[in-house]
């Protein structure tokens, strides 16, 4: 079975259905069905079809989503870029996904125009007006194209970049079957969710959480509701403008809305499920969050890109096993072993492997782009090593009390250290550098960058260590706070540890400041 496939199901049997609203524009199924196909064949003028990659760096909107099922429809693979990402690391995607069309809007003209001058091949289509070296997302449209038959040998619907233990990006392989799995089946049993529901969404389309929602949406015949970002107020009136049933988020956007939601909790009068995932979620949080709308029913749950869902914690579990991040999700099976693969007692820290049938048939992806290497370490006779520790009880709830590969959760968003120390490194006067996270009462996690300092750079300050970062990376993994060290502390065999420069911080800093000396 097939995303488009699917959509096309829910159009046919409800076609007069609103499918999207953004701004002051309302899209039909009907409408969107048509929409999908006219693009398709606009995309397929242009050279695209099955296996071919198209990156998408846009803002929230419905040429996201047209563009997403259009690319589907010719069997085509997307890769979701968020616009928090550098041009920099555009041109990365771009060239490792070897892909063959960019699209962007206006504001990101000049960056990929740069793009297109180094990556042979590259074709580029704007959201704005057309201009030199760039296709007009309204010229990219073929209203007598027939879709074709799609064989299921295309399997894969989105390459979703993450981070591995070297900091360099790779390109989780999600399949047809894995979104269809993790968004219709298991999110819509688990959540008891359905084509009745209305769905906001505020969080980047791009990024798995927004793309969840995205899903959730047009699996099961649903409305998604698009907002271009945060903005509280303009949350909750759209709740109640549009009636929002459904809503997802991380901790921090829970944090952010509750202010303007409790000077009219009524207006989420609708609202009758939220979804939350991310960092954990503190208890008190939890409360305040119940009691201002005691008639929403909360769900956390604990995933990850190469995956899937692995666990929820239902409403009813968010008080009795608060730091639990639940039990196995339906048809997941999850172990915690031993550094040599050996399961280990309940209660016992270990890291948690999970298997959902075949890699690509369920949950879990069906590898990484051109890396076989890196696939083979993190899929072992169908488990994948999520390289995150933590132990089960008895009553088989699941605890994660710490990340093997060093990465921090902030604000929802997936950092990983090596990456950020590896861009530090790019400084002239920096001889070495390490990050960790923090615990932050807004975002969860704030970055710290340790750096250490050689004879010429003597005059760096975390300013400029911070304003390099800005430049190179996505905003939100820049460091918060950077602090110069004489000497990292390191094992007999040099490296680096990270849990004494931790240690540190809680001892120096009972606030969990750093300056930037």
């Amino acid at each position: 079975m097939r995303l488009e496939v699917v959509f096309a199901a829910h159009a046919a049997r409800n076609p007069d259905k609103e499918a999207l609203v953004c701004g002051d524009r309302r899209v039909s199924y009907r409408e969107l069905k048509r929409r999908i196909r006219d693009v398709a064949g606009g995309l397929a003028r242009h050279g695209v079809g099955a296996g071919d990659a198209i990156v998408l760096y846009l803002p929230n909107g419905i040429p996201f989503v047209e563009l997403l099922y259009a690319a589907f429809s010719l069997g085509a693979r997307i890769v979701p870029v968020t616009m928090r990402n550098t041009i920099r690391e555009l041109k990365y995607f771009c060239e490792d996904s070897s892909a063959r069309l960019v699209v962007c809007d206006d504001r990101s003209i000049d960056g990929v125009r740069s793009i297109l001058a180094e990556v042979p091949g590259l074709k580029a289509i704007t959201t704005g007006v057309s201009r030199n070296g760039f296709i007009s997302y309204d010229d990219v449209t073929d209203g007598n194209f027939t879709l074709p038959s799609v064989s299921l040998d295309h399997d894969f619907a989105m390459i979703l970049y993450t981070s591995g233990t070297t900091g360099r990006p790779k390109g989780v392989l999600l399949t047809h079957a894995n979104i269809l799995v993790n968004h219709g089946f298991m999110n819509g049993t688990d959540w008891s969710i359905d084509h009745t529901d209305r769905f906001l969404v505020v969080s980047p389309l791009a990024h798995r959480a927004g793309l969840g929602r995205l899903m959730n949406a047009m699996t099961l015949g649903g409305t998604l509701v698009i907002l271009p970002g945060f903005d509280a107020d303009e949350i909750v009136a759209t709740m109640e403008r549009e009636a929002i049933t459904v809503f997802g988020m991380v901790p921090t956007i829970c944090r952010m809305l509750l202010p303007t939601l409790e000077q009219a909790p009524d207006k989420a009068r609708t609202l009758r499920l939220v979804a939350v995932t991310g960092e954990a979620f503190p208890v008190e949080l939890k409360k305040r969050f119940l009691t201002l709308l005691p008639h929403t029913r909360l769900v956390s749950f604990f995933g990850m890109t190469e995956a899937g869902a692995v666990s929820n914690l239902s409403h009813e579990e968010q008080f009795s096993h608060p730091q639990s991040v639940g039990r196995a999700a339906p048809g997941v099976e999850v172990r915690v072993v031993s550094t040599e693969g050996v399961d280990v007692a309940d209660g016992t820290v270990g890291e948690l492997i999970v298997r959902s049938g075949q890699p690509g048939a369920f949950t879990v992806m069906k590898g990484y782009l051109n890396r076989n290497e890196d696939t083979a370490k993190a899929l072992v006779d169908g488990w994948f090593y999520t390289g995150d520790l933590g132990y089960r009880d008895a009553d088989g709830y699941l605890y994660i009390v710490d990340r093997k590969k060093d990465m921090i959760l902030s604000g929802g968003f997936n950092i990983y250290s090596k990456e950020v120390e590896r861009t530090i490194l790019e400084i002239g006067g920096v001889a070495d550098a390490a990050v960790i996270g923090i615990p932050d009462p807004e975002f969860g996690e704030a970055v710290v960058a340790f750096v250490e300092r050689n004879p010429s750079g003597a005059t760096l300050t975390g300013e400029q260590v911070i304003a390099h970062c800005r430049e190179a990376i996505a905003s939100y993994k820049k460091p918060r706070h950077v602090h110069f060290v004489d000497a990292l502390p390191r094992n007999a065999v040099g490296k680096v540890l990270k849990h004494q420069l931790a240690e540190q911080v809680r001892a120096f800093h009972s606030e969990i400041r750093i300056t930037q000396e």
